[in-house]
């Protein structure tokens, strides 16, 4: 067989393809010694583990190997070992070898950061390629790097050359029946893994340390790339789309708050928090989106390191949630849920998505009291898509802009964020210290005007290489992530501080929430405690302190807010009120690009792109899940907000026009 796949002609396929299953099985033994602790080490378990991804391995060569075996068949016989053979050979050989070492050595970066193997972001990674590199650049010896891959290239190639392999490459004397039966094999190998072979298949264990290590990285990012849109109706459980409006619509009957259309597929509609006593508040609104900042790094919910005495002071002195969960696990996916108040949709988040403008969002209940709406961000808001989503859906951009212009049918302001404004930048943007003294100094000039304003902050500090001005707290820039965490709350701090010496400050309420946890890494399918988040509402007019218990999600917080503010509004939202919610209202959505799930009374179902519904029990406590008997009512009503959410989308009826 060995013959077959390999004649002559192929001697530098095989040393390609033994160097890869040597290099995948190294990683895959690194990762699996550094996630000792988690991983599930039972002898049949590990077997699997290590035999699936030996599968894996050998249907990502398959697909590798296609351009070289298309050059084989090309190249006429004659031309065996002449200079134009040969410079292309060693050309594609020594690329294929350094690609090959780059794009492990990035996966160990990669687990590194988030312990899975290649999927979406690293997909998004690619396309923000100023940002991505300058990270690296930072966080890591990049030179070093470089000379290291290109020296383990150099020396991989001199071994294969007194190996033979090259001699036996241009030798020539490969008749054309074993190139082509050769050819074929890999071909039909290559055939059977794209129609066969899907990244779910790694997903054989209970435990996702398993199923990472099963998969491949290279095969895992091409499958992240195809996969960055998965409609939910065709992907995932479904039950008839009448019975789950009705399940949506019947969580949201009250007197209080009629459907105006009430026939139609559609959540649209009246909410009334006023009356002649609670008359309707309009003070401005700074929200804080702050990356990455898990619940467990605050002392409130007990860590003991001190390093955020700012917030765990405003928890004190605030609305403060204690129950709150993220929707998912990167910052646009945070976004999507505050601004539409959505449950997470499948695939990449509605930020990065066409289809993503005029959409009813928190900035159109803003627009009907009569606010201006406006985006901060402190690097080029074309990361991530944010400009197109923030100017196409209202609001004004005020950002560090590097030359991207906005599409030119998007109507809104951009201001810039000049360098004499900045004292410290680094791969993503200014330090948060840097925008918050742009938000206080624009915000000086939209209390001139007299109309209210809300501004959404978006910061970056709280991001790896953790790097921020020295000085300012007592660890050092760039050496981890406590520092970072504990800069970010001095830079809040300070912001505050500051704020409370403006006109404006009496009259503006304060919103803090993070977007998602530093890591969403554990055994489970969905970590239930690292969606976890802080969230509160501070400076709020007439409202009591109060830390609240309620199980709720990132999609509730702005209703809340709303209510607080005993506005009246028509809305197409579907969070709600935490400070109204009774028992059996309480729930959370949590998931990732694949998964889905519905929490609510330490149970939790999670929905998958096999069509899969997994019924669970959470421990709190050691934050375990078991396996328990499916509940049909809970599974049913689980599934009826992600198929009303993504429905409602891919239907064009979260648009304005729509309503």
């Amino acid at each position: 067989m060995s013959i077959k796949l390999f004649p002559s002609r192929f001697a530098l396929l095989k040393a390609f393809v033994v160097l890869f299953l040597l290099l995948s099985f190294l990683v895959r033994s690194s990762f699996f010694v550094l996630s000792f602790l988690e991983v599930d080490k039972d002898f049949f378990t590990l077997a699997n583990t290590f035999i699936i991804g030996f599968l894996f391995d050998v249907a990502t060569i398959s697909f590798f190997v296609i351009p070289y075996l298309i050059y084989l068949f090309v190249i006429p016989k004659k031309w065996h070992g002449s200079i134009l053979d040969k410079i292309i050979i060693y050309s594609g050989f020594s690329l294929s070898i350094f690609i090959l070492f780059f794009s492990f050595l990035g996966e160990i970066a990669f687990w590194e950061e988030f312990e899975r193997r290649y999927n979406f972001i690293a997909v998004d990674y690619l396309i923000y390629t100023y940002e991505v590199v300058k990270n690296i650049n930072e966080s890591y010896p990049l030179p070093i790097l470089i000379s290291a891959l290109l020296a383990l290239t150099l020396t991989c190639i001199f071994i294969t050359y007194r190996l033979g392999n090259f001699k036996q490459t241009f030798r020539g004397d490969t008749p054309f029946k074993s190139r082509f039966m050769a050819g074929v094999l890999w071909l039909l190998m290559a055939i059977a893994s794209g129609v066969f072979v899907t990244n779910a298949q790694a997903d054989f264990s209970d435990n996702r340390y398993n199923n990472e290590l099963a998969k491949t990285g290279i095969y895992s990012f091409f499958a992240a790339f195809r996969n960055n849109e998965l409609p939910y109706s065709e992907f995932y459980k479904t039950i008839p789309n009448a019975q789950a409006y009705a399940m949506v619509k019947q969580s949201y009957y009250d007197s209080i708050l009629p459907f105006i259309n009430p026939n139609e597929n559609s959540i649209y509609r009246r909410i009334v928090n006023s009356d002649r006593v609670q008359k309707p508040m309009k003070p401005n609104v700074i929200f804080l989106f702050v990356e990455s900042l898990s619940g467990n790094f605050l002392q409130a919910f007990g860590n003991p390191d001190n390093l955020t005495p700012t917030l765990d002071s405003l928890a004190n002195n605030s609305l403060f949630f204690t129950n709150l969960y993220a929707t998912g696990t990167r910052t646009v996916r945070g976004m999507e849920a505050v601004t539409l108040s959505i449950p997470p949709t499948p695939g990449r988040s509605i930020v990065k998505r066409k289809e993503n403008q005029g959409l009813f969002t928190i900035g159109e209940v803003f627009k009907q009291q009569g606010y201006d709406r406006y985006f901060f961000y402190g690097g080029d808001g074309y990361f991530d898509n944010m400009n197109t989503y923030f100017g196409g859906n209202g609001f004004n951009i005020v950002d560090r802009g590097r030359g991207f212009l906005l599409d030119k049918n998007i109507a809104t302001t951009r201001t810039n964020i000049e360098d004499d404004e900045v004292t410290f930048e680094n791969a993503w943007g200014v330090c948060d210290a840097d925008i918050y003294n742009k938000v206080l100094k624009e915000a000086d000039k939209f209390h001139e005007t007299g109309r209210p304003f809300f501004d959404f902050v978006m910061t970056t500090s709280n991001h790896k290489p953790y790097t921020y001005p020295e000085g300012k707290i007592d660890i050092p820039s760039g050496t981890g992530r406590k520092g970072a965490v504990k800069y970010t709350d001095y830079a809040i701090g300070q912001f505050i501080k500051k704020a409370k010496e403006k006109a404006w400050f009496k009259n503006t309420v304060f919103v803090i929430m993070s977007d998602h946890c530093a890591s969403s890494a554990g055994r489970w399918e969905l970590d239930v405690k690292n969606y976890h988040i802080p969230a509160l509402i501070f400076n709020l007019p007439y409202q009591q302190l109060e830390k609240i218990s309620k199980l709720a999600s990132q999609i509730d917080v702005f209703p809340t807010l709303f209510s607080a503010l005993h506005w009246d509004y028509k809305s197409n939202l579907f969070g709600n009120d935490i400070l109204s919610m009774q028992p059996d209202d309480e729930r959370a959505f949590i998931g990732n690009y694949r998964k889905l799930g519905y929490l609510k009374d330490d149970k939790i179902l999670i929905l998958d792109e096999q069509k899969n519904a997994r019924f669970y029990s959470w421990n709190p406590l050691d934050n375990s899940l078991t396996v328990i008997p499916s509940d049909t009512d809970f599974e049913n009503r689980s599934i009826s907000f992600y198929q009303v959410a993504d429905d409602l989308y891919r239907n064009g009826k979260l648009k304005i026009k729509a309503q």
